[in-house]
């Protein structure tokens, strides 16, 4: 049976798991950001905001995942509280994404950035698995251990 000091320690004291995953968050978006700007530099990223400003549905797409960006990164601070609405808002920005991501390199959206490699929708569905592993990672620390179940139960 839980207690009311059993609450209050599982309040302050978040599942190493919770924090690992919540910490993954944060690191694997920090660190696409880091490689975007490498890669593109400074002009790269001045054409991008340009060529993304041109049209409303471009604009409304790199507004967009500015906007995921924003929310993965509140839900990662938000799970640390053991807030259950992050992991599960976390969730459903994966799947958006995955589609999203999906979608484009088949061809049914753009712009070119947000597409992955592949000339075969296996080849690309095998890149987006690529690329989504950590998060899907992130996922399993989230939903799967009963520690982890147990923290966001519990607020």
């Amino acid at each position: 049976m839980l207690n009311k000091r059993t609450l209050s320690h599982a309040r302050l004291n978040p599942p190493v798991l919770v924090m690992v995953a919540a910490t993954a968050i944060i690191m694997t978006r920090g660190l696409d950001l880091f490689m975007v700007f490498d890669m593109m530099g400074v002009r790269g990223l001045r054409e991008l905001i340009q060529r993304s400003a041109q049209t409303w549905p471009l604009t409304l797409v790199f507004l967009g995942s500015l906007f995921v960006l924003c929310i993965e990164l509140r839900c990662a601070f938000v799970v640390m509280k053991g807030r259950n609405w992050g992991r599960w808002l976390f969730l459903i920005t994966q799947i958006l994404s995955s589609v999203y991501l999906m979608s484009a390199s088949l061809g049914w959206g753009y712009p070119e950035l947000f597409s992955l490699p592949g000339e075969t929708p296996g080849d690309i569905f095998r890149a987006l698995v690529t690329k989504k592993l950590p998060d899907v990672l992130v996922l399993f620390l989230l939903f799967i251990p009963p520690r982890s179940r147990l923290f966001f139960r519990v607020h």
